[in-house]
């Protein structure tokens, strides 16, 4: 708000994730929209992480937090991710939209989607907003990682999203995790600094709709047994 205020003369955007992609957590959007409209900034959203699983009808992050095109101008939304495709759309008013379609440059120069996968997006977001049964499916694993990470002794960070990082502390641990894992015929990512802060490395769990409750205990017994084999060959 601080620096809103110091540019008051000029126009200002607030730029937010709508789900932070190495924490999982939820931007407090309501609270954006409050500051944005209370000092004149246009409020833009991306919500990559949140399309799909969060709000009614999977219509993300933004509709989850009761917020619409008055609250938030300009939203992003990945035909990736969730929706499984490739690409992603620019929604919001349309001179805004019609504004970046003609300064863009990195959209100027992009080629549009193929006739197939444009089908093929549409599917899916009708989908998406129909099958509610996936993210209620999507929610009880969320809920099975994090009661088994508790039974294991993993430290989780607060996120009630599919992205559910595991830290390990220092920098070595994580990748060295992330090996086991592999050779136990898990894929999970170690994140490490400068994408995150120092001493925060961590495994980042992304759960799916298309993952069954045996294959979550199964990574949780996989991630435990590697932490515990690396402790001890440190030690």
């Amino acid at each position: 708000m601080r620096q809103l205020r110091n540019a008051a003369s000029g126009a200002a955007m607030l730029a937010t994730d709508g789900v932070f992609s190495m924490d999982g957590d939820v931007a407090p959007l309501r609270a954006l929209a409050l500051v944005a409209r209370t000092e004149e900034a246009l409020l833009y959203v991306d919500d990559a992480h949140g399309v799909g699983v969060l709000g009614p009808q999977g219509r993300g992050s933004v509709a989850d937090a009761g917020l619409g095109v008055a609250d938030v101008p300009l939203q992003l939304a990945t035909l990736g991710k969730a929706l499984g495709g490739y690409g992603a759309v620019v929604a919001g008013d349309a001179d805004l939209v019609e504004h970046l379609a003609g300064v863009a440059r990195p959209y100027l120069y992009t080629t549009a989607l193929p006739p197939a996968l444009a089908a093929a997006s549409l599917a899916a977001v009708r989908l998406a907003r129909r099958d509610d049964w996936r993210r209620a499916r999507l929610h009880d694993l969320i809920g099975l990682f994090r009661t088994g990470a508790s039974r294991f002794g993993l430290e989780l960070m607060p996120s009630a999203t599919p992205i559910q990082p595991v830290l390990c502390g220092d920098e070595a641990t994580a990748p060295a995790m992330s090996a086991a894992l592999e050779q136990a015929g898990f894929m999970v990512t170690a994140i490490r600094p400068p994408t995150v802060a120092e001493g925060r490395s961590r495994l980042r769990v992304t759960l799916t709709s298309l993952h069954s409750p045996q294959q979550v205990n199964a990574l949780l017994g996989a991630i435990a047994e590697a932490r515990d084999r690396i402790a001890c060959n440190v030690a």
